[in-house]
């Protein structure tokens, strides 16, 4: 068992969801991967199945029935993750968008001191490869409202591929987390941030996904927009 755990929600990844296995377990430094399903009627659920007899130990799946929601999925996979005593906790996308190889690069930043290690599409370095002008411009100015609305020094508030040492997770009351969808990644930020934690930032390459369906809609952002308000004065 490694002390390391990243945490892969999926639905309908039957496209990306062996060759992300493969990749992650091919990587010098070793993580145990969870892969938690919400009942993907493409099979991926059967697929990760099959390949945990290829990985005893550290190929793990918790399957739920429904879509239930992004934060849901992650909230279960930290639970998960700290009854199970992992020190480092990520989470990352099933389709490529996070490079698995940036991976030790979180580690190392929450080794050298950080407490959560954001991979960063909009600190210095960082950049988005791939998506129409429009939607990096939605992506850039939503992470500046957020910042501007909260005073939260993070440049890339909504990126989904970070690291968390054990005793951020251990400390925020996980079952008080408010919001599901976009906001649920600025939301945990936020509440790690009020907590005196210290976040890092590493830049990474954030490429559109190539196979399968997003899984945003306006929807989505119209829950972090109001969210965002609502967390300003919410009591943390």
């Amino acid at each position: 068992m490694s002390k390391n755990l990243v945490i892969i929600p999926t639905y309908n990844e039957i496209e990306n969801i062996e060759k992300m296995i493969l990749t992650v377990f091919s990587l010098p430094v070793q993580f145990d991967l969870l892969i938690v399903d919400d009942g993907s009627p493409d099979g991926t659920a059967l697929h990760v199945k099959n390949k945990m007899q290829e990985y005893p130990g550290r190929l793990h799946m918790e399957e739920r029935s429904g879509k239930l929601g992004l934060g849901t999925a992650y909230i279960h996979g930290f639970k998960w993750a700290l009854e199970r005593n992992y020190d480092f906790i990520f989470e990352m996308d099933c389709d490529f968008s996070h490079n698995p190889s940036d991976l030790p690069r979180l580690l190392q930043a929450c080794e050298n001191g950080a407490d959560v290690a954001v991979g960063s599409r909009y600190c210095k370095g960082g950049k988005v490869q791939n998506w129409p002008i429009g939607r990096i411009l939605m992506s850039y100015f939503a992470s500046v409202y957020v910042r501007l609305v909260l005073w939260l020094p993070v440049a890339d508030t909504t990126a989904g591929f970070k690291c968390y040492r054990r005793r951020v997770l251990a400390s925020i009351d996980l079952e008080a987390i408010r919001f599901m969808g976009y906001a649920f990644q600025i939301e945990m930020k936020y509440r790690a941030y009020r907590k005196g934690f210290k976040i890092a930032e590493v830049p990474i390459l954030f490429t559109d996904r190539v196979l399968g369906q997003s899984k945003m809609s306006t929807k989505i952002f119209k829950e972090a927009f109001l969210g965002v308000i609502k967390m300003r004065f919410a009591r943390y």
